[in-house]
């Protein structure tokens, strides 16, 4: 896979996406010398008829405000967008879309369908951002770059990567759809957590080295004992310890009410997510 054509989401409403974000989608752009288009949604807001709740307080005006803010926020997030990209000689296009809140989640997984990676701006201890986080990683078929709102890409380069391993189709997945950013790190890091949970498979998982080394990457495979603690746990003192710039990992699932809900350990990573996370299902 050769990724061509990246979709930097921007969110509007209620708090813009912050200008780190936008910077670090164009910088990775540049470094992956590929197209980046601006999904910038603005919010509708649908007010239910009721002269007694219009009469008391106003709610289509505060609709009509709180759609202007929308509007007025997605404005500047295209300027800056268009600036950065014109700065960095990146090519670029901006899509933009108005749309009820509760719909904004699907239609950007329609978009993403048809490009080759997503990047997502994530803020955390937010439970809505994280639900429409879900909706797009199930639904757009493509791999999803999370990126911290306040913590993107501090560094200019991608230089040292993890990649979470367990043999799963989900990790298999993963690495496939992010082997174009791996061939550019100076350093790829496998985490294998032993001791955490049975792998249901017949090979080694030391063999993940010699895969990634035919396609160009430099790596080096860890097997840490979890010594009681979760995956989850593992990955995030082994970001610490080894400096990450990025991590990869599966996205893993199930259904309830017949809705795709992340596992603990994917939903957890989410929720404290201190580095940038490419995450596939």
């Amino acid at each position: 896979m050769i990724i061509q054509d990246a979709m930097l989401v921007l969110k509007s409403y209620p708090t813009p996406s912050s200008e780190e974000v936008i910077t670090s989608g164009i910088q990775l752009a540049g470094s992956l010398n590929c197209r980046v288009s601006a999904f910038v949604p603005e919010t509708l807001i649908q007010v239910p008829g009721s002269f007694l709740g219009n009469s008391l307080i106003n709610i289509s005006g505060i609709a009509a405000l709180e759609m202007d803010k929308s509007k007025r926020n997605a404005a500047m997030l295209i300027k800056l967008f268009r600036d950065l990209a014109e700065q960095n000689r990146i090519q670029h296009e901006v899509i933009k879309e108005r749309e009820l809140a509760g719909r904004i989640p699907a239609l950007t997984a329609e978009y993403a369908r048809l490009k080759d990676l997503i990047l997502l701006p994530v803020s955390q201890n937010d439970l809505i951002d994280q639900w429409d986080t879900e909706t797009i990683i199930f639904n757009s078929a493509r791999p999803v770059l999370l990126l911290p709102e306040r913590n993107a890409f501090p560094n200019t380069s991608i230089d040292s990567i993890g990649v979470a391993w367990d043999y799963s189709r989900a990790a298999a997945r993963a690495v496939a759809d992010a082997m174009p950013i791996l061939r550019l790190s100076k350093k790829v890091h496998v985490v294998v957590a032993l001791n955490e949970k049975d792998f249901d498979v017949t090979r080694k998982t030391h063999q993940i080295g010699p895969y990634l080394t035919r396609h160009q990457v430099n790596v080096e495979v860890h097997e840490i004992d979890s010594a009681g603690q979760s995956i989850g746990e593992v990955l995030k003192d082994f970001a610490i310890d080894h400096r990450l710039d990025l991590l990869v990992m599966g996205a893993y699932g199930h259904s309830r009410l017949q809705e795709r809900l992340l596992g603990g350990v994917t939903r957890g990573m989410l929720e404290s997510m201190t580095v940038p996370t490419l995450m596939s299902h």
